[in-house]
């Protein structure tokens, strides 16, 4: 239940929501998801796991710029 307010005090500023940083965000869960597949023994090939890193990397930079064109789009 919010607090009473006396006859002249202000309303509190609207609270910022914070914005998700995806790019680090689907990084973070690939580094994640790749160690647990090393340790483990799924992925075994050094190559298999440079092709993921790179490919998961890419789509993460691809989600962060169009979150980004998005944001920009709505005028955030």
């Amino acid at each position: 239940m919010p607090r009473e307010r006396d006859a002249g005090e202000e309303l509190e500023p609207a609270r910022r929501t914070h914005r998700t940083d995806w790019m680090a965000l689907l990084s973070g869960m690939l580094f994640v998801a790749l160690g647990a597949l090393v340790l483990t023994g799924e992925l075994k090939d050094p190559l298999g796991l440079l092709v993921l890193l790179v490919v998961g990397l890419g789509f993460s930079g691809l989600v962060a710029v169009v979150a980004r064109i998005a944001r920009v789009a709505r005028g955030r």
